[in-house]
């Protein structure tokens, strides 16, 4: 069965051209341009994925991934016009899992889709993998791989599902170094030379939820010019 998108931008000529690129990869596409109609359509059918403009009239972008995640973990790629960093760390804080800027390469966004896709697919099939097992303690910090839960000091902490797995994966290594690229790929599902600014925001995102002193970091060190380690 063909993996169905939603897809929703007030721009018609990027709905037909991401609509294209998607269909001749074996994509079922559904269209939207505009937040209500694309909740609409979201709570009529099932979605494999979601694609979802930031500006959109009535009901923006940010309103419509709110809502979606209330009830829904689907995948959501945010695309903004925008540079200013404000509103993609925004985009990425209230649960959408990856974003793309405009103007963008048709041949990147697909690549993202499958990336994060099989990336789904491949945890749904691992289950209790090596991951989820058990839970990791360091310090007063918890990580509970089976109830994708985290707390602080006793305090639980709300996390979207890729910082949570981001956390899980620095956690699992800690002590080592872990490039960009490499999160990318573990994180994410990326197999080629993605934009890596997406890491460093989920980063920010993490250490301002989890650490007591973001500009002081107890757990998640910078390693300047490679990545990073969780100490």
């Amino acid at each position: 069965m063909a993996r169905k998108v939603l897809v929703v931008d007030d721009e018609p000529s990027i709905v037909e051209l991401v609509q294209f690129n998607l269909e001749k990869e074996g994509f079922e596409v559904a269209r939207a341009y505009d937040g209500e109609s694309a909740l609409d359509a979201f709570r009529s059918d099932r979605f494999d994925l979601v694609i979802l403009d930031l500006m959109l009239p009535g009901m923006d972008g940010l309103e419509v991934c709110q809502a979606i995640r209330r009830g829904s973990q689907v995948p959501v790629i945010m695309l903004t016009a925008k540079t200013d960093e404000f509103d993609r760390v925004l985009g990425l804080s209230i649960g959408a899992d990856d974003y793309v800027t405009k103007p963008f390469s048709p041949r990147e966004l697909v690549a993202r889709v499958k990336a994060i896709l099989r990336r789904q697919a491949m945890d749904s099939q691992s289950g209790q993998d090596e991951r989820g097992v058990h839970v990791i303690r360091v310090r007063d910090l918890v990580i509970d791989g089976d109830r994708f839960e985290v707390e602080v000091g006793g305090a639980r902490v709300d996390l979207t599902p890729k910082e949570f797995e981001l956390l899980r994966f620095l956690a699992a290594n800690a002590g080592r170094v872990l490039t960009r690229e490499l999160l990318l790929e573990k994180v994410w599902g990326y197999d080629y030379a993605g934009n890596t600014r997406t890491v460093d925001v989920h980063i920010r995102r993490l250490r301002q939820k989890v650490e007591s002193d973001d500009g002081n970091p107890a757990y998640i060190h910078t390693v300047h010019g490679v990545g990073y380690k969780f100490s």
